[in-house]
């Protein structure tokens, strides 16, 4: 009969005073970092927290003081290099600030978004900024949240929630991502990728229709292609803009994702962006700049807006009683060379 081994005794701070000759105070000093300790005595106590294994609680250290050091940052896929650019940029406005990032990825599951933000709670975040992932309830998310914890959303609307917004300019990015289509002489302009549930496809596809109304264009119906955000379902989604006579020869994409995925299946078929077909994509992620043909699309500066997303979320942190704000991150237009695509393609447009 095997007998399991004993329970290690978790190593306390009085245990590390001990050991060093000194006070549990002067322990929990050097633990902080604090100035106040003599450098001799640090070194000392240093080496007997090393050399007992002492492993330091950091949420059981925050409960004491009453405050948290961390912010938790839930994306909705991590795939895409959109989010791993703004999670950098938020990770380096909270380390500025003394916080450390902890990080979720949904995967743009509602239920996987439920069981991330449980486990996040337990570390008692002091704020989450929350991409929410397709098909979010905000009431339901406020009453997991709680009231305690501020939220900051970034860029899907979460009605009900009453959080603070990050929103992008979705209505104008898309309205100049059309409109420079139209200047270059296309009339059968698609809207491809994204899904209509969410906000910001709906936003986008708003800007697009408006673009295309001003300009007297109607849109037909099998211009408006949808599939999921990623450059391989894009890929797999391009001869959807080719199955009836006469073919859209442009298309304002949801994302970027899905314009370098449009620009493979393109390929595939023996196309060109650029050359026979023009394409424009939303967010400028660093990739856009490097493909080929590069990619003309809508700049949104993703590290510069998880910067911001991090001060918002500080502010608050600051200001726990202020209304919940909504703050909308301008975009622009960065045209490069795969909306080259010659008008004189468009029959009836003279080139």
């Amino acid at each position: 009969m095997s007998i399991a081994p004993p329970a290690r005794r978790r190593i306390t701070l009085s245990d590390v005073a001990r050991g060093s000759g000194v006070s549990r105070a002067t322990v929990s000093l050097v633990l902080r970092g604090s100035p106040l300790v003599h450098g001799d005595t640090r070194a000392r106590v240093e080496t007997e927290l090393k050399r007992q294994g002492y492993v330091y609680h950091r949420g059981a250290a925050n409960l004491r003081r009453n405050v948290s050091t961390s912010v938790a940052l839930v994306i909705n896929d991590l795939s895409n290099p959109f989010f791993a650019e703004f999670a950098s940029g938020v990770d380096e406005a909270l380390a500025g600030s003394g916080y450390v990032t902890l990080l979720g990825s949904t995967g743009e599951s509602v239920e996987r978004q439920r069981a991330v933000l449980t486990s996040l709670l337990e570390h008692d975040p002091a704020g989450i900024i929350l991409s929410p992932a397709e098909g979010s309830d905000g009431a339901q998310l406020r009453t997991l949240v709680g009231a305690r914890t501020p939220v900051l959303v970034f860029n899907r609307e979460l009605p009900d929630a009453c959080w603070d917004f990050l929103a992008l300019d979705n209505v104008s990015g898309a309205k100049l991502a059309t409109g420079h289509l139209l200047q270059r002489g296309h009339r059968r302009i698609a809207f491809f990728g994204g899904h209509r549930d969410s906000s910001s496809c709906r936003q986008r596809r708003e800007g697009y229709r408006h673009a295309l109304t001003e300009a007297g264009v109607t849109p037909e119906p099998q211009w408006l292609v949808e599939c999921a955000p990623t450059r391989l379902e894009a890929a797999r989604q391009v001869g959807a803009l080719f199955v009836r006579d006469p073919a859209p020869t442009a298309a304002v994409c949801y994302n970027d994702a899905v314009a370098l995925g449009l620009m493979a299946g393109l390929a595939a078929r023996g196309r060109r962006a650029g050359d026979d077909f023009a394409v424009v994509g939303f967010d400028d992620i660093p990739e856009a700049s490097v493909s080929a043909p590069p990619l003309t699309t809508i700049a949104v500066d993703p590290r510069a807006r998880g910067r911001q997303a991090a001060e918002l979320i500080l502010q608050r942190l600051r200001d726990p009683d202020a209304p919940a704000r909504t703050t909308v991150a301008s975009v622009h237009l960065q045209p490069r060379a795969s909306s080259d695509a010659p008008r004189a393609l468009d029959p009836g447009v003279s080139p």
